[in-house]
């Protein structure tokens, strides 16, 4: 009788802990390299969902970046997503070249957020000071198909350069290309990260480095329009006392069709009004602007997001 009437008990307690937990949400935060900018800025989305939408457990998961977000975002493995343009228009299309076998259809866009930077640095002891200098060289390109390898063969590629005109070739995220730099094992690296990443500005404290300029015309060889012309204003990094003219793509965050309107519409509603938040956590944030957030999206608009954009007549 007494088991009886506990298991009855347990019945009914799980009965009504089942509406509480149905509406337990998890959101899970696909970022990058903890020494990126993806990350830190992932760190600081958290802290904003977790107070914006109180029943959501939010975590935070570091990646190879952009194409392993795509990829893990169309397996329902995260909720919203740090990348690349380039990598999601890849994606959407499904460009096995750039990693992606099937068309990734799932996804959907939340904003348009801030430039990555294509920044090429070499150490001043190497003599490299343009592209043609790298033939013969020792570089990291970056985590294999990652955002950052993808725009190293694109840059190489409208330069008339291959992963063959080098001497090595590492393929290894920003903080241990930094690291190898530093131990004289690499002479240059490519990393693609807003400006004053902080792998790039530990390096710069550490030895003399070089940023090595992507002339304009390369850029436009790319063919692609998320490729643009940029610059690395002069001090962005210790020692570097001149603009450098190099290429950039603009970064998205992206989430998928399956987590519901409201979570997204919560998502994106509560990252324009804490701006401040994610400025504290990167210089980068600096350049998020709602009235740009849709502008160049390779993806549709996921309607949590879209009920946004119109709330605040960014859509008419």
């Amino acid at each position: 009788m007494f088991i009886r009437r506990m298991l009855t008990l347990a019945g009914v307690a799980l009965l009504t802990a089942g509406p509480a937990q149905a509406q337990q949400q998890f959101i899970n935060v696909l970022t990058g390299g903890t020494s990126g900018v993806y990350y830190p800025m992932g760190v600081a989305l958290s802290q904003i969902y977790s107070k914006a939408i109180p029943n959501a457990k939010v975590s935070v998961q570091a990646t190879k970046a952009s194409a392993e977000n795509l990829n893990l975002l169309q397996a329902g493995r995260g909720e919203i997503a740090f990348t690349l343009g380039d990598s999601l228009s890849d994606a959407y299309k499904g460009d096995k070249e750039a990693g992606f076998n099937a068309p990734l259809k799932k996804l959907r866009g939340v904003a348009g957020i801030y430039p990555n930077y294509i920044q090429i640095v070499a150490s001043a002891d190497s003599g490299i000071k343009t592209l043609a200098d790298l033939k013969g060289k020792r570089i990291s390109v970056g985590a294999p198909k990652s955002g950052t390898e993808l725009n190293a063969r694109a840059i190489f590629k409208a330069a008339g350069m291959s992963y063959s005109d080098f001497a090595k070739v590492e393929y290894l995220p920003f903080g241990e290309s930094v690291e190898l730099m530093k131990n004289r094992q690499l002479d240059a690296t490519l990393q693609s990260a807003g400006l004053g990443v902080s792998s790039l500005r530990d390096l710069a404290t550490s030895i003399k480095m070089v940023i090595v300029p992507v002339p304009r015309e390369v850029v436009l060889k790319v063919g692609d329009p998320a490729y643009q012309s940029g610059v690395v204003p002069a001090n962005t990094y210790e020692g570097q006392t001149a603009a450098v003219p190099t290429a950039f793509v603009q970064n998205f965050l992206v989430t998928h069709e399956g987590v519901p309107a409201d979570t997204v519409y919560k998502m994106t509603k509560s990252m324009f009004e804490n701006l401040d938040q994610l400025l504290a956590a990167h210089a980068a944030a600096k350049s998020i602007r709602r009235e740009a957030a849709t502008i160049g999206m390779p993806v549709p608009l996921h309607p949590g997001a879209e009920k946004y954009y119109r709330e605040v007549g960014v859509i008419k």
